[in-house]
């Protein structure tokens, strides 16, 4: 069963799961600096900071609701289109990075069921760089109606974890959250031979909202 996850109020805006080992410490912090700096000028000088970079938090795991794409295949991540590869299989790979300010929430590219969800070692060389081929990551593949389709979670140089949300034989619907990966990144999509691209390198992408695929 996929797991469940509580909505935020009407018009709000959620935070991720699994932000929690994040973001509980420095908005604690920032709240401690906060209540002390009233009584002393050295706490104040810590408060300024210590706020921002919770701030920064809230900002950075931020989860908002979307209203889902209708289409074959969706995005699975908020961010630019790095590139655009053929691969020898006949599938084409797109990559695209996530920046710090992207939210970092990834949604399920198409419904079906979750066959693997495999989690690689390897380094945190930045996501942009060629060398993140051999990055920490998860690689999924989905049962869909399209056949077996691939998607890696790529850790980057700030992102040292990736979460995933659901595990091996859920069911899940299009655009479903079904993983994190904490700050910078990257995400690939491989699309079934047969299937052509509809986004362009540097084009923006949202997940759940921009498709990746041409009727």
């Amino acid at each position: 069963m996929p797991v469940s996850q509580t909505s935020a109020p009407r018009g709000g805006v959620r935070l991720a799961r699994g932000a929690s080992p994040w973001l509980l410490p420095t908005v604690a912090t920032a709240a401690l600096s906060l209540t002390r700096a009233r009584r002393s000028g050295r706490w104040a000088a810590v408060a300024v900071p210590t706020t921002a970079l919770a701030a920064g938090m809230l900002w950075f795991f931020r989860d908002p609701e979307r209203e889902i794409t209708q289409g074959r295949v969706i995005s699975p991540a908020d961010g630019v289109v790095q590139s655009i590869m053929p691969w020898k299989d006949g599938r084409t790979r797109v990559a695209i990075f996530m920046s710090p300010l992207n939210v970092h929430v990834n949604r399920a590219p198409l419904a079906g069921t979750v066959t693997s969800v495999e989690h690689i070692p390897g380094g945190f060389v930045p996501a942009f760089n060629k060398e993140s081929e051999n990055n920490e990551r998860v690689v999924w593949h989905f049962d869909t109606e399209l056949g077996d389709i691939e998607m890696v979670q790529i850790a980057g140089a700030v992102a040292r974890r990736i979460v995933p949300y659901v595990p091996r034989g859920t069911k899940v619907e299009q655009g479903e959250r079904i993983g994190l990966i904490r700050f910078g990144s990257r995400v690939d999509i491989y699309l079934p031979e047969g299937i052509d691209v509809a986004v362009e390198v540097g084009q923006a992408t949202t997940a759940g909202v921009t498709r990746i695929d041409r009727d």
